[in-house]
């Protein structure tokens, strides 16, 4: 039997105060990320991506307080994209450096996207670094970035996410 432990599940009064914006505009962009609960309850992430300015992304973060993940293998997010390509990050701990990677393909239908921490990447400001992948010993937080190098309008609904 498969035990799994949820990190966030989405209704309708659900508690965004942990969840963040981080647009381009940190280094000059003029991406414009927004989040909110939709009217069914899920998390709705949106907005424009802009490539002017040298920009070209926008994340949405999830801080939670540590969380052992040693006992997991997967991350499982359940929601639906637009077609497009997103990043899913993870970073042991907030103030390191270094994030964890792995892109993602939505089809525009509900899925659930199950991913191996095993293949989650070293990075840092798109980069890989040359160092372990994913420790798979703790987290501290989860975000979900676009930044497919033009500009688009995008939509992102999360129901949930979930450790396997």
């Amino acid at each position: 039997m498969t035990s799994s432990t949820s990190l966030f599940d989405f209704n309708k009064d659900s508690d965004l105060a942990n969840w963040f914006i981080v647009d381009d505009g940190v280094m000059g962009g003029l991406s414009d990320g927004r989040f909110q609960i939709n009217e069914e309850g899920h998390g709705r992430f949106y907005g424009d991506v802009s490539i002017d300015n040298n920009g070209g992304f926008t994340m949405l973060q999830y801080y939670f307080d540590k969380k052992e993940v040693v006992d997991y293998n997967f991350i499982v997010v359940k929601l639906k994209g637009d077609g497009k390509n997103y990043q899913f990050r993870v970073k042991v701990n907030q103030d390191d450096y270094q994030s964890y990677v792995i892109n993602f393909e939505t089809t525009g239908e509900w899925q659930e996207i199950k991913i191996p921490m095993k293949d989650l990447a070293p990075t840092y400001r798109g980069q890989l670094l040359e160092m372990p992948y994913f420790p798979n010993s703790s987290m501290e937080m989860i975000a979900f970035l676009i930044g497919n190098k033009r500009a688009e309008s995008f939509e992102l609904l999360i129901d949930r996410v979930e450790l396997l």
